[in-house]
């Protein structure tokens, strides 16, 4: 009776927080449950028929759950956090709003995965990647993979699907005795030649020595060994193959399952997006949903918010594509050079706590390529005279070089010089993202992001 009795009360309080235009209420009534009761969302979790699974990563989380729950909602109800609240607090607003739900699908923050998962229990964990991300919260990449190897530990009953080209996660994956499931992309002709200078994971945890790369595909993503034979990449269960990219229009390749292969025409560009595909497929797959299902839901499925997201503003279009990382930011770059590369960009910068106050990692992004072909970039964002010192020593010319700190402003002057049914290209941090998000909702052009996601 008592929690009935939080539970209406949590979800006035989020009612409220809407018709005030304070925000979608994904975050405050979990919040207000969780400090009353914080059973509760061990109890909520406990009654979704089917159980509940938890995703997470550094890049791509969003668009990952996303996906799955495209192809998922075909075959269940779900109580899934569309919105991207992903702390503790987003999840027991989630089990909050589903009252009818029969599975739980959860994006799960790295630092959270441990907390969440011990009090859900999940049925499946799938991992995607670890890369270096606001070290003032996660600390090193070892200390996030010791924790989630500690987590997973405890729940011999919970399947894993794992991304095998992580070797952190390769190593987590070998260790376990429980049911896993593998997954990553088996096509060397997209290789990088080498390694890139900021990758992260790149030696071997046994041994410390580099490891030996037969192909690099995103990051420290890829087919590694151990020069001495400690760990090599496990054996794939899932696997992207034939794979073909057509710039910004998408891509094509070949899903390799344990059930059978298939063809899947994904409508998002780059190499990430295919990661994020397969790894969505797999964790479907070890749920018992069958190949032709995750196709067709993998096939419909388009851009999370603020994810390679493409909205018309009048006569205009602005993509917007999140950077928040080393990793992220070069696959943008990357995909943007596979498609027209753009000769205006709006790139804003934040440091708040969402972003991780440590705005280095730009030094580590290779926006060389992209530069090349920008005509102008205006830089925007509380940190944007950094990114203007970047692009500087970057070569760009200083005159090509705008910097408009306010987002909205920033906004307007990429548009007055983005030609009649053109498209400018935005490359935002995570909290102005979200602020240029919310300025293009005002104005009507898209909803909200929680109204979106809904």
């Amino acid at each position: 009776m008592l929690l009935e009795l939080e539970r209406f009360v949590a979800r006035v309080i989020g009612s409220a927080s809407r018709l005030l235009g304070a925000g979608g209420g994904t975050t405050l009534p979990g919040k207000v449950l969780w400090k009353a009761h914080p059973g509760a969302i061990d109890r909520l979790a406990r009654r979704l028929p089917q159980g509940t699974v938890l995703v997470s990563a550094t890049n791509g989380k969003t668009t990952t759950t996303a996906m799955a729950a495209q192809i998922l909602r075909l075959r269940f109800r779900l109580a899934h956090n569309a919105s991207g609240a992903n702390l503790v607090s987003g999840v027991a607003s989630a089990l909050l709003a589903a009252a009818d739900a029969e599975l739980g699908l959860f994006e799960v923050d790295e630092a959270a995965l441990p907390e969440v998962a011990w009090r859900v229990q999940p049925r499946a964990v799938l991992v995607a990647n670890l890369f270096r991300d606001q070290l003032d919260r996660y600390g090193e990449l070892e200390h996030v993979a010791e924790r989630w190897r500690e987590a997973l530990a405890r729940l011999a009953e919970t399947a894993l699907v794992a991304n095998a080209d992580d070797p952190l996660l390769g190593e987590i994956a070998q260790s376990r005795t429980g049911r896993v499931r593998t997954f990553g992309i088996d096509d060397h002709r997209h290789a990088r030649p080498a390694l890139q200078h900021a990758a992260d994971s790149k030696y071997c945890p046994r041994c410390g020595r580099p490891f030996v790369y037969a192909a690099a595909y995103v990051g420290h993503l890829g087919e590694y060994t151990c020069p001495v034979g400690h760990l090599r990449r496990p054996p794939l269960d899932v696997a992207a193959r034939e794979i073909e990219l057509h710039g910004l229009d998408g891509s094509r390749f070949t899903l390799a399952a344990p059930e059978g292969s298939a063809a899947v025409r994904l409508r998002l560009p780059g190499l990430y997006n295919v990661y994020n595909a397969i790894a969505a497929g797999a964790l479907a797959g070890e749920l018992g949903v069958p190949l032709p299902e995750i196709v067709a839901g993998l096939e419909s499925f388009t851009a999370a918010f603020g994810r390679f997201e493409r909205i018309a503003v009048g006569d205009r279009c602005v993509l917007m594509l999140l950077v928040k990382n080393p990793a992220g930011a070069n696959e943008a770059v990357r995909t943007l050079l596979e498609g027209a590369p753009p000769a205006l960009a709006v790139v804003a910068l934040n440091d708040e706590i969402a972003d991780g106050r440590d705005v280095s990692w730009i030094w580590d992004v290779d926006f060389e390529p992209l530069l090349a072909s920008l005509d102008r970039v205006i830089v925007s964002g509380g940190r944007a005279a950094e990114l203007a010192l970047r692009f500087a020593y970057g070569g760009l010319d200083r005159a090509r070089i705008e910097v408009v700190p306010e987002l909205e402003r920033a906004l307007d002057r990429g548009l007055e010089k983005t030609p009649a049914g053109g498209e400018l290209v935005l490359l935002p941090t995570y909290t102005a993202m979200l602020g240029l998000r919310r300025i293009i909702a005002r104005r009507g052009h898209v909803a909200d992001y929680w109204e979106a996601a809904a």
